[in-house]
């Protein structure tokens, strides 16, 4: 555990400015950029301490999103995905403008409704060499993409795959509707059609999987 300089005294949680939230160790909160056209930064308060004139800072972990990682945004990263990196930081706890909640990927999908505060994380990043841990994901559909849980799926009832409608020549309005589907190598093989439909759940555990998605790091431009 880091020892805390002279002068300076750690503190179990800080009031964030203007409101009754209080941020504790452990706790994902929302950062004031310098930019005010950005986002606010999500970070992982790691420690909190205040120095002799009561000014205190914040120790954090920073989440990154797909698009400020060496290999910027990709069709499967889902719109709150977030990405753990080894790039730590010292703020004013004055930037703190707000909690969040970064939820294992599991667990997000199985969210009955998403708010603002809700994020995910299914990668660890290494800033300085744009490297994920894992580095290798399952992967579903005619595409071979990794699951995007912002995307309807609609599951096969013979081999169990999941498939984006329109890889399998539906809209997502037409998807709704349906109540079965077989994809056309299963059909091929009973010799049978059946009426197409999806189930607006995500590929889960038991779901088959095909091979398996490499990320690429890339060299990130700083």
């Amino acid at each position: 555990m880091a020892k805390t300089r002279p002068g300076k005294r750690d503190l179990d949680s800080y009031t964030i400015r203007g409101t009754n939230k209080i941020v504790r160790v452990g706790d994902c909160v929302l950062m004031r950029p310098s930019d005010t056209t950005k986002p606010p930064y999500v970070a992982r308060v790691e420690k909190i301490e205040s120095d002799s004139r009561n000014n205190v800072k914040v120790r954090v972990r920073w989440y990154y999103r797909p698009e400020e990682s060496i290999g910027g945004r990709r069709q499967f990263h889902g719109a709150k995905e977030l990405f753990l990196s080894d790039h730590y930081d010292i703020q004013s706890a004055h930037t703190i403008e707000g909690k969040c909640v970064v939820h294992s990927f599991k667990n997000y999908t199985k969210l009955e409704n998403v708010g603002a505060e809700d994020y995910y994380c299914r990668f660890e990043y290494k800033a300085a060499t744009g490297a994920f841990t894992p580095d290798r994901v399952a992967v579903y559909c005619k595409c071979e993409m990794p699951y995007n849980p912002d995307d309807l799926m609609v599951q096969c009832e013979g081999c169990k795959d999941w498939y984006h409608p329109a890889c399998v020549g539906m809209t997502i309005e037409e998807a709704k509707k349906l109540d079965h589907f077989v994809c056309s190598e299963c059909s091929s093989d009973d010799d049978m059609k059946k009426p197409q439909a999806t189930f607006p759940v995500s590929p889960g555990s038991d779901s088959k999987m095909n091979e398996h998605f490499q990320v690429e790091p890339k060299r990130r431009k700083r």
